[in-house]
């Protein structure tokens, strides 16, 4: 087993029914060598007062607070800040990482060299007749990317892990952050899209393994950014963020990449987006969703 040192990035903003539950993923942790930098992103609940008690009662959580607001690509910023092991993941405080998540990853890389490995995921949505979650099985598009495991490749060999962008399903080597200037973009909603096929496109080389690292939370309340595609401005950032996401595969020559991407949000991202617009009562949405399908890469 690893004995390389992760530190879990757990940004949160107004997630206190469910943060307490994500940090008891990490306690449960196989690996025996994390920390974890907990950012509170200036919640309005109690996310700060759990963030403060893990912290308090256990040395391996590190507890930062924004005074305002700032976004979720700020608050993982400021976790990368802080970082001073070998390796970084990601985990939002609304998810759950599974027992072995650190294990897997930190494995893999300790044996490859790569500059990251990428995991699988499943959703984790409201039960119909309760007040619980379940988790569902690997989506197929999870499972192209992730599965079969192959270790030290390049974009050029397994294109379809560009489909992949959740910086959660993720761990790189720390250093690697360093050297390619990465950060996640501020100020907009859909953050890892950017930042996914920059990582893809600077890398050495990567790994995919088809192990489920983390239970994607599909909130009761529709409280998650994904959930809110039915609005023009958020659906504005998410056709923008798919976009320079191509623009960043097609600037490195990434010319496979680029074909699956396209493929990918064809079949997947936009056919719900198409039966939102046809009743959506503000005209822009369904001019925004066209000239975008019109730019995609057939």
């Amino acid at each position: 087993m690893s004995t390389t040192g992760v530190t879990v990035i757990v940004p949160g903003f107004d997630v206190a029914d469910y943060a307490e539950e994500a940090l008891d993923s990490l306690r449960a942790q196989s690996h025996p060598h994390w920390t974890a930098v907990l950012v509170d992103d200036a919640s309005r609940d109690d996310t700060a007062r759990i963030f403060a008690d893990a912290e308090a009662d256990d040395p391996r959580f590190r507890f930062v607070r924004h005074d305002e607001q700032r976004g979720l690509g700020a608050a993982r910023n400021t976790g990368l800040s802080l970082v001073q092991t070998p390796y970084t993941a990601f985990l939002d405080a609304d998810d759950v990482m599974r027992p072995d998540a650190l294990s897997r990853l930190a494995d893999t890389l300790d044996r490859t060299g790569s500059s990251f490995v990428v995991g699988a995921y499943v959703r984790l949505r409201p039960d119909a007749d309760g007040p619980g979650y379940t988790a569902g099985d690997v989506q197929p598009w999870v499972a192209a990317a992730t599965d079969p495991a192959r270790s030290a490749i390049s974009l050029a060999q397994h294109p379809a892990a560009s489909g992949n962008i959740v910086a959660w399903s993720k761990m790189s080597r720390t250093d690697f952050w360093g050297e390619q200037g990465l950060r996640f973009p501020e100020g907009r909603y859909y953050e890892d899209q950017v930042l996914a096929q920059r990582m893809y496109t600077a890398a050495t080389a990567f790994d995919v393994i088809p192990d489920v690292i983390v239970e994607w939370r599909q909130r009761r309340d529709g409280g998650s950014i994904t959930q809110r595609l039915g609005e023009v401005e958020v659906l504005r950032d998410y056709l923008e963020a798919l976009g320079e996401g191509i623009a960043v595969l097609r600037a490195a020559g990434a010319d496979a990449a680029v074909r699956e991407r396209g493929a990918l949000i064809r079949t997947l991202d936009l056919p719900p987006l198409l039966t939102i617009a046809e009743t959506h009562p503000d005209a822009a949405y369904g001019i925004a969703l066209e000239a975008f399908v019109e730019s995609l890469p057939a």
